[in-house]
């Protein structure tokens, strides 16, 4: 007999999480997979036009407060292990590779319809993690070409892929924010 007490044995708890996995592709939040691969394909072409026109450390003002030129970085955000002696290059491979790998399975388990705000949000963390891990793969380092100051403060050059991550986590603070929302009305 059931703790519920009407003679009808409770699920099995392999069966309720089997459940959260039986979403249909294309229902999942994999539908926001395309827009993972355009941060991936945009992110390589930016730079590769950026290695063939420019020189490294070459600029161009674009605002009195953003500058376009031409950098490498073989750490992570803000030049993080940069100095290193290249293990980092393999370190920051496979947190891509694995934090990509997470994200996706979470994103085929997502119903879209239901959450695609948060699919949104981790699809444009893959890109561009992805198209940062391209670069390390290729060329041993990640090309930075966006650089934005203010008087004589400057902030780390970065690209299209590190602003994807970034947007990517500002929505999954805005689903969250959501969520937290919707769960204080109900119980209200």
């Amino acid at each position: 007999m059931s703790e519920a007490g009407n003679g009808s044995a409770p699920a099995p708890q392999a069966a309720v999480a089997g459940a959260a996995a039986a979403v249909p592709a294309a229902a999942s939040g994999w539908r926001w997979l395309p827009l993972a691969a355009a941060i991936i394909a945009a992110d390589q072409l930016i730079k590769a036009w950026m290695v063939q026109h420019f020189a490294p450390l070459e600029r161009v003002e674009v605002l009195r407060v953003l500058d376009i030129i031409l950098t490498y970085n073989t750490g992570a955000a803000f030049s993080f292990l940069s100095e290193a002696s290249g293990w980092q290059r393999w370190l920051f491979v496979l947190l891509a590779l694995g934090v990509s790998t997470v994200l996706i399975v979470w994103m085929r388990r997502l119903h879209a319809a239901v959450h695609g705000l948060l699919a949104c949000g981790l699809a444009l963390i893959v890109g561009g993690a992805l198209g940062n891990m391209i670069d390390r793969l290729t060329l041993g380092r990640v090309v930075d070409f966006i650089h934005v100051h203010w008087r004589q403060a400057y902030f780390p050059a970065f690209n299209l892929a590190d602003s994807a991550i970034t947007v990517g986590a500002v929505v999954l603070l805005i689903d969250a924010w959501r969520e937290t929302r919707a769960a204080r009305r109900v119980r209200a």
